[in-house]
């Protein structure tokens, strides 16, 4: 550890007025199998995650395919229930405070005062807990475009019925009063009272697109979810939808989460951005100042790897070895340090990883497993077919950087190689510096990313 580590700060600074607070959302799916269908284990799509969205402000949400982005969204937006967690609405700096402070007391520690507040926070605030009234009223604030314009829009449908359903279901609108709303929103996305007549196999993808957005504004919301809006469009018609979004946001004074795997479009159009991996947010910060001194190597990486951003990016040695680790069974420590190029031995190894780099790296070695007996995730007994694989098993493991973390020299007898790793706690995301926070373990005892010139071995 670098003897001038930083102080890390476990805490958020809250936000002054925030449209949305997560603590440690999470949204397990159960594997099931056999006859019976027995859940033999869960699916962690979104796990333990904690977002302050600041009112008026861009949220760019991004990360690769898989990552949980899309599950997060439809969780904020309603759309699918958490496993875990809580989402709060609409809280003050000290109410975020409060909150912060109340979830950490047990409740029988609680004193009295101390419960009147946690009622109160979450009878008001508290997504699940809030009265019906309260709960209705999010639903209205909070819309979504969807990534596929088509698929959202019933095909069945005019225009005028897809665009004015939500104000003859909340408003109780009919007739000219509905003509003239519908017809006042396609005006709003760069159509007009003309297209609200037909149906939506007969626009464009960037039409459709505009019919969704004008939808989703039906009802004056705060919020709007957008879950890749423009990745189904081609290059010009991407600009002319964020152009719109970016007037609409100014005009209305909307709060967009911005869900994307495109970090060009981001960088031009969020506040702040949350950068996601394996179910859980890997580095949180002000948009130029993420893609400017990026606090995590997985930020890095993406940014150096997207030829469409601005500016001149370092070349580069790193670069992300190997697949996307399994959402069951995800890494213990850092997740993204089976993949990192300057993984060391305190970001975590286990068994689970040695046994999938040699899958993926020396598959014919792999095959000649016999048999993986387990202590627990950090211990095994590893037999092969004959004692030339295990050496070479050996052999592999002492080669790289796995190997620093082994508790205990490795033991070989016959064909059987035991194999022990320190057991690491799993990495948190923590403030770094004012409004950075990172997850990458290297990052929070060196005070900034490791030095360029380390590879992996």
């Amino acid at each position: 550890m670098n003897q001038h580590q930083p102080t890390i700060i476990r805490d958020r600074t809250p936000v002054s007025d925030a449209v949305l607070t997560l603590h440690d959302v999470k949204v397990h799916y159960p594997v099931k199998e056999g006859l019976l269908q027995s859940v033999t284990g869960h699916v962690r799509a979104v796990d333990g995650v904690d977002l302050t969205i600041g009112r008026g402000q861009t949220l760019g949400l991004v990360g690769e395919s898989g990552c949980g982005k899309t599950t997060l969204g439809r969780v904020i937006a309603g759309l699918v229930e958490p496993t875990g967690g809580d989402l709060w609405v609409n809280l003050t700096a000290e109410q975020q405070r409060d909150v912060d402070r109340l979830r950490a007391v047990e409740p029988a520690s609680m004193t009295a005062a101390d419960r009147a507040a946690w009622q109160s926070l979450q009878t008001g605030h508290r997504l699940g807990s809030m009265s019906r009234e309260n709960q209705r009223a999010y639903r209205r604030n909070c819309q979504v475009v969807f990534q596929d314009s088509f698929a959202s829009l019933n095909p069945r449908q005019l225009v005028r019925d897809i665009v004015g359903r939500p104000l003859r279901v909340h408003q109780g609108l009919s007739g000219d009063r509905l003509n003239a709303k519908v017809g006042e929103l396609l005006d709003m996305v760069g159509l007009g009272s003309q297209h609200m007549y037909r149906y939506p196999h007969q626009f464009s993808g960037g039409q459709r697109q505009r019919i969704s957005i004008a939808r989703a504004l039906a009802l004056n919301p705060e919020f709007v979810v957008l879950d890749e809006p423009t990745s189904a469009l081609d290059v010009s018609v991407q600009a002319q939808i964020l152009n719109l979004l970016v007037d609409l946001q100014g005009e209305l004074g909307l709060t967009y989460l911005f869900i994307t795997h495109d970090l060009g479009v981001v960088q031009h159009l969020s506040t702040t951005i949350a950068v996601m991996y394996l179910g859980q947010i890997a580095e949180y910060g002000p948009t130029d100042l993420v893609f400017n001194d990026p606090l995590h190597p997985y930020t890095r990486i993406l940014r150096d790897s997207n030829p469409s951003l601005d500016g001149e990016n370092d070349a580069t040695e790193w670069e992300l070895t190997g697949s996307v680790p399994n959402p069951i069974s995800p890494p213990h420590g850092c997740r993204l340090h089976p993949r990192c190029p300057v993984a060391r031995a305190e970001c975590g190894w286990s068994v689970d990883d040695v046994l999938t780099d040699i899958e993926d790296r020396a598959p014919l070695l792999f095959e000649t497993i016999s048999r993986v007996e387990r202590q627990d995730d950090f211990t095994a007994d590893v037999t092969f077919d004959t004692e030339v694989s295990a050496r070479a098993f050996a052999d592999r493991l002492q080669a790289s950087r796995a190997h620093d973390a082994v508790d205990r020299p490795l033991e070989i007898a016959d064909a059987t190689v035991s194999v022990s790793f320190r057991e690491v706690p799993d990495a948190t995301l923590q403030q770094l510096r004012e409004g950075r926070l990172t997850s990458c373990t290297r990052t929070q005892n060196l005070g900034a990313l490791p030095p360029i010139h380390e590879t992996r071995r």
